[in-house]
């Protein structure tokens, strides 16, 4: 038999670890509060700078409006493949009009989809969608933290070793 913590919620990551994920991790989710109380979750890349995760948004996004009228956000960042280890950031979001262009290349800078491009042309392909659309930087402060990691999960740990056998 398989005893499930009671408490249901796996050990928490160590600080370092949760440094070292924020750091290393370059896609979030960010959930905010529509109109009509439902949520609005999107994945977005992001990096981590000071303390606070930065993002980039379409100023006219759901997103962008959703945090004019409520700036009450959570944002997960997790494992993708399996779903692991986790932080979860509750926080308030800022919405910053200034330094576009250098904040949005400080988060390709990281991110995947950029990493081994060469330096000019990331810098060029940055600029190019910076002057195209019109973009804010979402600045999320985090007000409470918490986090699971599955890894440390001796219940979790011993079902795989289960029923995941040869």
């Amino acid at each position: 038999m398989i005893l499930v913590p009671s408490t249901g919620q796996a050990p928490p990551l160590a600080s370092e670890e949760i440094e070292s994920m924020l750091k290393e991790n370059h896609y979030a989710r960010i959930c905010t509060h529509n109109r009509d109380g439902t949520i609005h979750a999107v994945p977005l890349a992001y990096r981590y700078l000071n303390g606070q995760i930065l993002m980039m948004s379409l100023a006219k996004s759901r997103k962008t409006r959703n945090i004019e009228r409520n700036n009450d956000v959570t944002v997960l960042v997790d494992t993708l493949n399996p779903v692991i280890r986790g932080i979860l950031i509750y926080g308030t979001a800022e919405i910053d009009h200034q330094n576009i262009y250098e904040r949005t290349l400080t988060i390709n800078e990281t991110s995947p989809a950029f990493i081994s491009m060469p330096r000019e042309k990331l810098e060029l392909i940055t600029k190019a969608y910076v002057d195209m659309w019109k973009f804010v930087i979402l600045k999320i402060t985090p007000k409470h933290i918490t986090t699971f990691d599955y890894e440390k999960d001796e219940a979790w740990q011993n079902f795989l070793k289960t029923y995941l056998q040869e």
